[in-house]
């Protein structure tokens, strides 16, 4: 995590203080900036005012009072919501300014909201994050970025305090576009971990030993690094929710629908995040594919 100058600080508006936005908001707050924020629930909106930041009545105070303006909220219609329309950020933000929203949502949205700005005279930045709840407190989010260069150069201290990897990806939605196949990859690789844990485990290897093994080859992955006790403890406190995965990958397949791009793995994962969301296992975390996996063959990773 990155400090800027003071020449190169402008004040930021946070919209959306959940897991991600308020270790987001706070590192903004440590490297100097002067954060107001709104939150939807009142919890988090007063703990984060009493850190120092400043609380406004909705997400139009938040705009009519910051330079930019970040939003990391739960999906479309919250997006919709906080961002669009007479009540949305959008609306209040003065020419000039710069809305950044960093949930993950579909890629069309992402391009209306940018006309939408754009009819404004605001810049507009799609730029959703990796790195999940641990990223977001050590500043150390994979920031994917849709829109303007110029309006990417602008946002840059802001993002090198969030992140330690910041992609210009491409035109407005482009960032949306890249995150959707970054949760195709994780999925992916969390449901193929949970499955090769519980085939180890049934053939009687400690599956503590088969991470070990694998970790130094061709299948060392981050999510075998961060989420290793999870699996290994059956420890599914959420990082990043079975529920909002599963909402991500409606938009990949939804995108990949509208170009016949076949994801036969991803509707996979998508079912087993389903069955877990149909069992009440929607608030934990994706390493809860685990209680997939093993179900399907009879068998418990010892604890």
């Amino acid at each position: 995590m990155s400090e800027t100058t003071g020449a190169a600080r402008e004040k930021v508006g946070f919209i959306g203080l959940g897991v991600m936005g308020a270790p987001m908001a706070r590192n903004l707050m440590a490297a100097g900036y002067e954060v107001v924020a709104w939150n939807r629930s009142a919890g988090p909106l007063e703990e984060l005012a009493a850190a120092g930041a400043r609380a406004a009545d909705g997400p139009g105070a938040v705009a009519g009072e910051a330079d930019v303006v970040i939003s990391i909220v739960k999906d479309d219609a919250a997006v919709r919501e906080v961002l669009s329309g007479p009540e949305g950020a959008i609306g209040a933000t003065p020419a000039g300014s710069l809305v950044i929203d960093m949930s993950t949502v579909s890629p069309a949205l992402a391009r209306e909201l940018a006309e939408e700005a754009a009819a404004r005279e605001v810049g507009f930045l799609d730029a959703p994050v990796s790195g999940g709840d641990v990223g977001a407190r050590d500043g150390t989010l994979s920031i994917m970025v849709g829109g303007e260069a110029a309006e990417v150069e602008r946002a840059r201290p802001v993002f090198e305090v969030l992140g330690s990897r910041v992609t210009h990806v491409g035109a407005a939605g482009a960032g949306q576009v890249a995150k959707a196949c970054n949760q195709v990859l994780v999925a992916v690789i969390f449901g193929g971990l949970a499955e090769a844990l519980v085939l180890g485990s049934k053939l009687g290897v400690d599956p503590a030993a088969i991470l070990d093994a694998v970790g130094g080859g061709m299948a060392a992955n981050r999510i075998m690094e961060v989420r290793r006790d999870n699996f290994l403890d059956h420890d599914f406190a959420p990082g990043f929710k079975v529920d909002l995965h599963h909402k991500d990958l409606e938009i990949a397949l939804g995108a990949s629908g509208e170009v016949d791009a076949p994801l036969p793995l991803t509707a996979e994962v998508q079912q087993m995040f389903r069955q877990l969301r149909a069992a009440g296992f929607g608030e934990e975390d994706d390493s809860a594919l685990l209680r997939v996996a093993e179900q399907r063959a009879n068998h418990r990773l010892p604890d």
